[in-house]
């Protein structure tokens, strides 16, 4: 299985909403709270090129990007292949 992270914000709805879709795909993955974790927004940000909204999302260490990635992918056919 893949090692997916996420880094997300609490009560984002796009965070909830990435997080769901994996969750119904069966996957389990890292969550970084960028809130609870501030040490960390740098990190995400440097690994997402310069990403600073939340979810950055990353399968493995390929940065998909946000919800809207995630979904565009999971429509094209293309995000299970990547899991899997």
């Amino acid at each position: 299985m893949k090692k997916i992270t996420l880094y997300t914000k609490m009560f984002c709805p796009y965070c909830i909403r990435a997080k769901k879709l994996l969750q119904n795909k069966g996957q389990d993955f890292e969550e970084i709270d960028i809130g609870k974790h501030p040490d960390q927004r740098p990190i995400m940000i440097k690994r997402a090129k310069g990403g600073t909204t939340v979810p950055q999302i990353f399968i493995d260490d390929q940065h998909v990007g946000g919800c809207d990635e995630l979904y565009a992918l999971d429509r094209a056919g293309k995000l299970d292949a990547l899991l899997s």
